[in-house]
């Protein structure tokens, strides 16, 4: 099997701040001439929020889900001494590093549950994905999905793995119901939990795991702990939230029945 990698370049031009998002993420141009979401390390819950998202996103992706491409970002303090905008400008010098970007799809749409109905079997999935990850945002008020090309895409999941913004009872952390997917986006049409919790549980073994958890660069968990307790951590957290899955969807289908 392919060994997982993300690519790394460097940001040469900031084009625009998306102002929609809490964190000001922006549009930047990268040495490699395509275009990114650049996520960044100064903003909001900071380097937690780049972590769930490299985390959820590379999950995703091992389960067949559409999300673009991310890749390392490395910013230099440049960009803040032509920077206008002061609050941008102090996000700019205390994001200098490793960032983390998302390729930008261009033309593309918020995904509009009103309008667009998607397959149950995609539903499922994304449902049961953000079960596992307690992924709080993806709702009908930000459903933190795009269409292009007719397709869906996801994107922006800084809001998930919440625990690791306590670590002193993760363990208790993992083995919590998820109360708050009756407010999910999808769960009405979610109805083949119990397929995709099979095939799912498949996909993810330990080394898959330790292989995604691993691409955490080692800057970015020096917080608190050492890296390799922190990894540990992450690692045996998705383990529990997937050991204990049957719960999880029974969990879903309870509030999707009184959704439906």
């Amino acid at each position: 099997m392919k060994k997982l990698e993300l690519r790394t370049v460097n940001v040469t031009r900031y084009v625009t701040p998306l102002r929609e998002g809490g964190s000001l993420p922006a549009i930047v141009e990268a040495d490699d001439g395509f275009l990114y979401v650049l996520k960044f390390r100064g903003a909001g819950q900071g380097l937690k929020a780049l972590i769930a998202e490299l985390i959820g996103g590379e999950m995703a992706r091992a389960m067949g889900l559409r999300l673009p491409e991310l890749v390392f970002m490395n910013l230099v303090d440049t960009f803040s001494k032509t920077e206008p905008d002061e609050e941008i400008q102090d996000l700019l010098r205390a994001s200098t590093g490793l960032n983390l970007g998302l390729h930008y799809l261009s033309s593309s749409i918020t995904f509009d549950p009103l309008v667009t109905t998607i397959d149950p079997k995609l539903a499922s999935q994304i449902v049961w994905l953000d079960c596992i990850l307690t992924n709080v945002d993806r709702t009908p008020r930000n459903t933190n999905m795009l269409t292009w090309h007719k397709e869906l895409w996801l994107i922006d999941l800084g809001a998930a793995l919440y625990f690791h913004h306590n670590w002193d009872n993760w363990e208790e952390q993992a083995k919590r119901p998820f109360i708050q997917i009756k407010d999910h986006v999808l769960l009405s049409q979610a109805s083949e939990l119990e397929i995709v919790n099979e095939e799912s549980r498949k996909i993810f073994t330990t080394d898959l795991i330790k292989e995604i958890v691993n691409l955490i660069p080692d800057e970015w968990l020096k917080e608190e702990d050492t890296t390799q307790n922190q990894r540990e951590i992450y690692i045996k957290f998705i383990e529990t939230r997937i050991s204990i899955s049957e719960s999880l969807i029974k969990e879903a289908n309870h509030a999707r029945q009184i959704l439906i």
